[in-house]
């Protein structure tokens, strides 16, 4: 985790997202008391915030097969655990896959008892189709609303919005988008976006995310995005491909020359 601090500080960057564990894998231990206090010392000293905890992707809080569903539980909870360990700000979960009231009874079910410090839950929005939660506005809304009295909001993903069906790319429909998001989760519980090109056509539903300024998106999106005087709180986070050696250097530049920086 200490180098990722290193990392952002390398690119000038004022907050970061990072994962407490492999993303892919079930296994995860506990951080030690002293390593956490020691990230945190350091991470003080460095002003970079927020700090952004990504939750493992096997994650799926809403799904039917009952030893998945047992091993995702004991799984966010360590997440949870392991992100108020480090003071991280916020946790981003994808709501998974079946049912809306299965997700939101199994956030209450793993955060049962959790002193949650100063650490907000972040639902992000999804690509959407099928069975998968978190598609639209209004069912991040809907799961938010089942969690009433715990810390929650919202993140959302450009190139997940894109590909779930929302036009954020002509200005008429990105104003839509916005009023929709206003309307059903509300901007203020919205305080980190995922900064994402989309290498997909809209409605497309698949998860392929692109440098700035180089996917179906285009740059228009992010200089609309950056500027937007509603947002000038938010925390944007790139997910884009690191592919190459200057490959976060070149899309954080590209952010920034759009945001006027």
């Amino acid at each position: 985790m200490g180098k990722s601090l290193e990392g952002a500080r390398a690119l000038a960057c004022d907050c970061l997202q990072i994962f407490t564990a492999s993303p892919r894998q079930w296994k995860a231990s506990p951080i030690p008391p002293d390593r956490a206090a020691a990230f945190r010392a350091e991470r003080a000293a460095s002003g970079l915030r927020p700090l952004v905890v990504h939750a493992n992707y096997l994650i799926n809080l809403a799904g039917a097969n009952s030893t998945f569903h047992t091993g995702s539980l004991t799984a966010f909870r360590g997440e949870l655990e392991r992100a108020i360990a480090i003071g991280a700000e916020y946790l981003v979960l994808h709501p998974g896959s079946g049912d809306v009231v299965k997700c939101v009874d199994s956030i209450r079910a793993a955060s049962r008892g959790l002193d949650w410090g100063s650490l907000q839950l972040l639902i992000e929005n999804t690509p959407g189709a099928g069975q998968h939660l978190g598609g639209s506005f209004g069912q991040l809304g809907e799961i938010l609303a089942g969690l009433d009295g715990l810390p929650v909001g919202v993140c959302i993903d450009t190139c997940h919005a894109w590909v779930a069906g929302y036009d954020l790319v002509s200005a008429k429909g990105y104003a839509a988008a916005m009023d929709e998001l206003d309307a059903t989760v509300g901007l203020a519980k919205v305080p980190v976006f995922h900064c994402n090109d989309a290498k997909a056509d809209r409605a497309s539903h698949r998860d392929r995310h692109e440098h700035i300024g180089e996917g179906k998106l285009g740059k228009s999106v992010f200089r609309r995005l950056l500027r937007d005087p509603r947002l000038r709180a938010k925390a944007f986070i790139l997910e884009t491909p690191i592919d190459g050696p200057d490959a976060q250097a070149r899309d954080l530049a590209c952010l920034r020359q759009l945001a006027g920086r």
